[in-house]
């Protein structure tokens, strides 16, 4: 017989086992309440039930598969517990054979409550709980290709490629209780041995068709057979990829610059609860930028979305969620998530590293613990496949010299210079520093972005204000100082998508992480999704002009801003002579202001056919809406009495954590703003290397980038300049 998978998607769903509602998977929980902020969203256990009709025979074994069950799971089957799975982003199986009586009661208990076991725990995003992925009922022969250990997709393909003989060495293994399994690549057949349950085929692939990343993502097929109809199969691509020290990635032999976008897996009102559908148009986001590589953080994603990014070619860094913060008691689930990982993701050729961990010496000193864990996780990688590299994401504060370094095949920083902390310029130093000193070693950008909420404008954007216009800015300084430095692996946009971080609450935004180039509900590409477009999308021309959203400006002139991946613009604005700019990327003009015709400008940005029109709107003031918390102009107030002996919010935080009654007041200012920020800004609030970053930092400059209203920090200021230095 076949094997015969069912999707179950009625079911219901209770948060104490009295009240029973209907509902369809995928499903979760914390839709709602886990972007609204407060940080209050319901985490504990829940309840699924449902019926299973399925006839009872001695030639079948009946398995149900879970694809995601966030964060742990207990299986029951007319009450009786059959298995535990802890960890809420991978595939695991449960087999019912030998216990269905032909009319079943299924029952899943599903976790998301705060532990010290499961990863992830301390992060920034939301911990949605729930069914949230498929779930499937699979009928197999008694003979059978494996299903249960570590969630196998029973098939592992593992192709070796010699580009100048243009030829692919194809290792095809499967996993069964059979004795012979037939196995098919290419047109050629193989029936091989099963010896201890495990069978190995090689084959040889002439005149190679290579996977070739967005250009040329080929793919083919491997299909292995038993006697009793059992038969599974998995995609693989041919290609071969290093990383150069001072050239970056390599694809096939020729440089290959990833640059791109890091992506979670939720959507505004819906949570990660995503459709198929949902999937689908998050990668046609990310092929329309035309970013070739794509991190999926924090966690192992749907194997939907690994597919497509095999179809579209983008190169992929996966990863576990272990995250933040090591936990004493979470060794094991790090092990066990990296081992989930590895053999449900090993056939997928858009993927070329293993993710160990995310910011973890963020709130964790670099020991012998922790160093202990990332060997033993560098180890399982490279034992269980020793085709691809290791790689780890480090916390911007993490010293160059820290041994953790030594510990991955590659490194990647999270950077975020010039936003939370310090000046833009700061990343240019960072790496140019890290490079001289250690020029053999491979090094990469895996975050950096700086939040934006589409409601803010302003004709003087600067650090902390939220507006579209300074997101703009900061990524137009980023992707130069990425374009000089080719010795970058790797470079992934935080984020290409705003997310919820529940704990969050600022720039507008309760429960929201803004740092995405599209908003939360897909709905609105902000201005510097389009920059990066004009960098990275060679193939689909066209005009973009910022600004649509900042339709009311006061002043005698504004700054007209368009991106285009052409190399001319010009500008036509109302009845005037057309200005023209050649150049790339970025195109900057500035016009005039006048009281004409009721004030209104219409603003044409062409390039032969292609073009983008908006109109802005002459006003007397600044549109109050546009600013958050009115931030703008506080550089220019300081008062004409100030007094120089004593403090003021123009020292830095270390100066003024050395005197007693102006550490107590900037302690418990400080206090206070990291909440806003939600579990991690509060947990890492404390690393020393963080700390000696913000001791360097002006105390104004930590204000704006916080959002400060300018009557408080005046206030601070007059307070300050009564203590004495």
């Amino acid at each position: 017989m076949k094997r015969i998978i069912k999707p179950l998607s009625e079911w219901q769903f209770s948060k104490d086992k009295v009240c029973w509602e209907n509902v369809l998977l995928p499903h979760t929980w914390n839709a709602l309440d886990g972007q609204d902020g407060g940080n209050d969203y319901y985490r504990g256990t829940c309840w699924y039930k449902t019926v299973l009709s399925c006839p009872v025979g001695d030639d079948r074994k009946v398995f149900i598969e879970f694809d995601g069950a966030a964060m742990s799971a207990e299986v029951y089957l007319n009450g009786k517990l059959l298995s535990v799975h802890k960890g809420g982003y991978s595939t695991f199986r449960v087999e019912l054979t030998g216990v269905l009586t032909g009319s079943d009661e299924l029952v899943v208990a599903v976790d998301n409550s705060d532990n010290t076991t499961v990863y992830p725990q301390k992060a920034d995003f939301t911990f949605y709980g729930g069914l949230y992925r498929d779930v499937n009922l699979i009928e197999v022969p008694s003979e059978h290709f494996e299903l249960l250990r570590d969630g196998t997709p029973g098939i592992k393909v593992t192709p070796v490629v010699n580009l100048e003989k243009k030829t692919a060495s194809v290792t095809v293994e499967t996993w069964q209780n059979a004795d012979r399994v037939e196995i098919s690549v290419s047109g050629q057949t193989l029936s091989v041995n099963s010896i201890d349950g495990h069978a190995c085929a090689d084959f040889l692939l002439e005149n190679v068709r290579l996977w070739d990343g967005v250009d040329d993502p080929y793919l083919y097929t491997a299909t292995a057979s038993l006697e009793s109809g059992d038969s599974i199969s998995a995609r693989f691509g041919c290609r071969t990829f290093y990383c150069d020290p001072e050239k970056g990635f390599f694809l096939n032999g020729r440089s290959y610059p990833l640059r791109g976008v890091s992506r979670h897996q939720d959507l505004k009102g819906k949570g990660n609860a995503l459709s198929k559908a949902d999937h689908e148009k998050d990668i046609s986001f990310i092929r329309e930028i035309g970013a070739n590589t794509v991190r999926l953080a924090h966690y192992q994603h749907s194997r939907y979305f690994y597919d497509l990014c095999d179809e579209y070619g983008l190169i992929v860094w996966a990863e576990i969620p272990y995250i933040t913060m090591h936990m004493k008691d979470g060794r094991e689930n790090t092990i066990t998530q990296m081992r989930e990982l590895v053999t449900q993701c090993y056939n997928h050729p858009s993927i070329v590293a293993w993710g160990l961990s995310n910011e973890i010496t963020s709130a964790s000193a670099v020991n012998d613990v922790l160093l202990e864990n990332h060997r033993a996780l560098n180890e399982l990688c490279h034992e269980m496949d020793s085709t691809r590299l290791t790689v780890m994401a480090n916390v911007f504060m993490l010293e160059h010299e820290s041994p953790i370094l030594e510990i991955p095949d590659i490194n990647s920083y999270n950077l975020y210079f010039g936003w939370y902390l310090g000046e833009m310029s700061q990343s240019d130093q960072f790496f140019d520093e890290y490079h001289a000193k250690y020029p053999e070693r491979v090094i990469g950008l895996s975050e950096y972005g700086a939040d934006a909420n589409i409601a803010f404008h302003s004709p003087n954007p600067e650090k902390g204000d939220y507006t579209e216009e300074f997101q703009c800015m900061y990524h137009e300084h980023m992707l130069e100082m990425i374009e000089n430095r080719p010795y970058l692996w790797a470079t992934h946009v935080w984020n290409l998508f705003d997310f919820a971080a529940d704990g969050r609450d600022e720039g507008g935004k309760h429960g929201e992480n803004q740092k995405g180039l599209v908003t939360f509900d897909r709905e609105t590409r902000k201005d510097a999704f389009y920059l990066y477009k004009a960098a990275w999308n060679r193939k689909d021309s066209f005009v973009h002009l910022c600004g649509k959203r900042f339709a009311k400006r006061c002043g005698y002139e504004t700054e007209i801003k368009v991106y285009s991946n052409l190399d001319h613009v010009s500008l036509f604005v109302d009845d005037w002579p057309a200005m023209e700019l050649k150049g790339r990327k970025v195109f900057t003009f500035r016009i005039p202001l006048t009281a004409d015709n009721g004030g209104k400008h219409t603003i044409r940005a062409v390039s032969g056919e292609f073009s983008d029109e908006m109109i802005i709107t002459k006003v007397s003031e600044p549109e109050p809406e546009y600013a958050f918390n009115n931030t703008s102009g506080i550089v220019n107030w300081f008062d004409s009495d100030y007094e120089p002996s004593c403090f003021s919010v123009y020292d830095t935080l270390g100066e003024l954590k050395k005197n007693t009654e102006s550490a107590a007041i900037v302690n418990e200012m400080m206090s206070r703003g990291t909440k806003s920020r939600g579990d991690v800004a509060e947990i890492v609030k404390d690393n020393p290397a963080l700390v000696r970053m913000m001791d360097r930092c002006t105390l104004i400059s930590l204000l704006k980038q916080g959002g400060a209203p300018e009557e408080d920090i005046k206030q601070l200021n007059r307070i300050l300049q009564g203590i004495h230095k």
